[in-house]
């Protein structure tokens, strides 16, 4: 193995010959096998195992599963032409409760393998991955895979074969095009022709590509000849897939100097003119540092591993670094490489790489490392956020202790994952996607990090917003009566809603001139005098200042911002997280004297007059509603819709297809739980179902004043005041 660590130390220096690259798919549809086969392609496992060991699986229950959980990073070296390549490739999740990790692994990459069942074509979460690769501007290659299926068991004609293929790749164009900016939409369509489509078999450990094809005299008649004459164990010795793939990878795919001339100026919103911007935009190993972590690990003998993306500079161990999101020093202890799912310890790792580092201590996913303090990059967003809550709590009180510091870990590990942790009660609350996902956080605590926890059922996790303007401005007074504030809450409009919600409108206070803040405003309707004003993006929700020429108001204005993100964190009606509402400041009346306006006498101020607007803006609750795909034999049509209409949903449409049919529909995430085993006693275990989308919609009136109840007295809060 030590040959390989000296080859990818060799090839790392030359970021011309480097290829980031995630892996990603819907799920089942093979990207844990594939990633094996090209590890077993570069001498890292046999060639035997792969595809069934899963050496990516790291996890005790992504075996017991079958399904990959975390998203695993390996590197590897790969000859094309005589020369050496390194490919750092990242394994993602294709089930949907995890896709918090496939969006952060797309900030590491420059490039996105996307696998498409050649069975089953493109699914809900094939366009999601898709959407979160674009949204990195991470440009994507196809690989149609399980094309053995369509032989072995459809025994499809080459004619049948290749029309289906035309479909798929339609299919995925047309997304591209949709999702992804204008000039990437036109610029990265795959086209079998030049060879950004590959199509095999991970299963088999075989490919083919046009290009593949022509220099190596294979057609696909052969392919068909080899499953008829049952000599299609060969084929993985004429057709390599790890060859013919990584050969695609390494025409096709940009390397880090190529991808951080667009891709910078897209995740991060410094000025590129500085030294920092520079070193950045030309990924310069000279340069000044910044290295942004994507995930973290916890390792039994090293502790917290972070491992990310050096996009600048070069890492050293002992270096004196900042945290720029936990506003922190740190120092740099140890600087890993990948070798296959082995770490090992380097002296220096220049720009353009993935790497590991240990010593990151308050490090979370998203934070972006510099020396000295620097404008981090932008937040890693993920496309949906956790709906369901539960109560967790230690069975032995001596284990309360190891219980927070777990849940903090688990918290680094899975960001996707919020965490409350409420040391006066030892109540902690802990957030995900969905049941599976908080059942498998659990299973975690308490197997791998052994603390026997209890927790309450789950609970669904609904926002506060209001539906007009306040009649007019409320007050809010220190508790000291020498400081007054005036707020007036208004509800955004359908179009600020939609920007802030596709993450055109970056989150964040706003310190200087921010030009794309501003654009992004006016391109969302609001007038160019009214962006000037808007001083604080959080969670959805918009700050204004309106006031005119009142002098001490830069003094207090970061307790205002404080204050105003802890009332959008736990809102008015029932300490729900606050959405599209607008905070203006219209007036203040503040004591000339310093002593008398510091935080204690502010923060009530503030949040009394927030929170007395919001309740005369006809304040209500919206509920989380996901839709979903559907998919059973055709006899359980009938059971299906009865199901979404007994849980308070809509059926939006309902597509035939051979013996079996799908259906979407559209159902509050409140009335979900226990929906898989419904699901499975409906449809004699033979339906299964996928989140296509997730919103937040208005609880239907008659059910506001039950629920509003129901969550006040679960979180001991006395009665509503009306």
């Amino acid at each position: 193995m030590a040959k390989m660590v000296d080859r990818v130390k060799e090839v790392m220096k030359d970021p011309t010959h480097i290829r980031n690259i995630a892996i990603c798919a819907h799920i089942d549809h093979g990207k844990t096998t594939l990633s094996d086969n090209l590890l077993a392609g570069a001498g890292m496992m046999s060639e035997d195992l792969a595809g069934k060991a899963c050496v990516l699986d790291f996890h005790e229950d992504e075996a017991e599963r079958g399904i990959t959980i975390d998203s695993a990073a390996v590197s590897m070296v790969h000859k094309v032409e005589g020369k050496d390549f390194l490919i750092n490739l990242i394994d993602t999740p294709g089930h949907v409760d995890f896709g918090g990790d496939v969006t952060r692994a797309m900030r590491a990459v420059d490039g996105a393998v996307v696998l498409a069942c050649a069975v089953e074509g493109m699914m809900p979460q094939t366009e999601t991955v898709l959407r979160q690769a674009l949204k990195e501007r991470v440009k994507p290659i196809l690989f149609i895979n399980k094309v053995d299926r369509l032989i072995k068991e459809l025994k499809l004609t080459p004619e049948a074969m290749q029309q289906r293929f035309i479909g798929i790749i339609t299919d995925v164009n047309k997304k591209i095009e949709d999702i992804a900016e204008k000039e990437y939409g036109e610029k990265w369509q795959v086209n079998v022709q030049t060879g950004t489509v590959c199509f095999g078999s991970a299963f088999h450990n075989w490919a083919l590509s046009i290009s593949y094809m022509k220099r190596k005299g294979i057609s696909f008649k052969d392919i068909i000849d080899a499953y008829e004459n049952e000599t299609w164990k060969e084929l993985r010795k004429k057709a390599p897939l790890h060859e013919v793939l990584l050969d695609a990878v390494i025409h096709h795919h940009p390397n880090p100097q190529e991808a951080a001339k667009y891709r910078i100026p897209k995740i991060w919103h410094g000025e590129l003119d500085t030294p920092l911007g520079q070193s950045l935009v030309n990924c310069d190993p000279k340069g000044e540092l910044a290295f942004v972590v994507t995930k973290v690990v916890v390792d039994p003998q090293a502790g917290e591993i972070s491992c990310g993306r050096l996009f600048g500079g070069t890492m050293r161990k002992g270096i004196e670094g900042w945290l720029n999101r936990a506003k922190k020093p740190v120092r740099t202890q140890q600087v890993y490489i990948y070798n296959g799912a082995k770490k090992e310890i380097v002296d220096e790792v220049p720009s353009g790489n993935i790497i590991g580092l240990a010593g990151l201590k308050d490090a979370y996913p998203g934070e972006t490392v510099t020396v000295g303090e620097q404008q981090p990059f932008e937040e890693i967003s993920h496309l949906f956020e956790p709906v369901i809550t539960k109560a967790i709590e230690a069975k032995k009180p001596s284990d309360l202790p190891k219980l927070i510091d777990v849940l903090i870990q688990v918290s680094k590990e899975d960001p996707s994952i919020r965490i409350e942790i409420n040391n006066e009660t030892g109540e902690h609350l802990i957030s995900g996607m969905g049941e599976l996902h908080l059942e498998i956080i659990e299973n975690r605590i308490i197997k791998e990090k052994n603390v026997e926890v209890t927790t309450t059922p789950p609970v669904v996790v609904y926002r506060e917003t209001v539906l007009r303007k306040s009649p007019e401005p409320q007050e809010g007074k220190s508790p000291n009566k020498h400081n007054k504030l005036y707020f007036v809450v208004e509800a955004m409009t359908p179009e600020l809603v939609k920007a802030v919600k596709e993450k055109k409108i970056p989150n964040g206070r706003v310190k200087k001139k921010d030009e794309n803040l501003w654009n992004a405003l006016q391109e969302a309707g609001m007038d160019t005098k009214a962006s000037r004003n808007v001083k604080n993006v959080y969670n959805g929700n918009l700050l204004m200042d309106d006031t005119r020429g009142i002098v001490q108001l830069n003094e207090v204005f970061e307790l205002v911002n404080d204050t105003f993100e802890v009332v959008m964190r736990q809102g008015p009606i029932a300490n729900e997280p606050v959405m599209g509402v607008i905070v203006r400041l219209i007036d203040a009346k503040l004591h000339e004297d310093a002593i008398h306006r510091g935080p204690s006498q502010m923060y009530p101020c503030v949040r009394e007059g927030i929170r007395a607007a919001f309740r005369t803006a006809q304040p209500v609750l919206f509920e989380p509603v996901q839709v979903l795909r559907f998919e059973a034999p055709m006899e359980f049509m009938g059971e299906i819709s009865k199901l979404i209409g007994n849980k308070r949903g809509q059926l939006q449409d309902m597509i035939q297809e051979g013996g079996s049919v799908t259906v979407i529909g559209k159902m509050p995430v409140g009335e979900m739980f226990g929906m898989s085993s419904d699901l499975r006693s409906a449809t004699g275990g033979r339906g299964s179902s996928f989140v296509i989308d997730q919103n937040f919609e208005l609880l239907p009136y008659e059910l506001q004043p039950k629920i509003i109840k129901l969550i006040r007295s679960r979180k001991g809060l006395k009665e509503a005041e009306e």
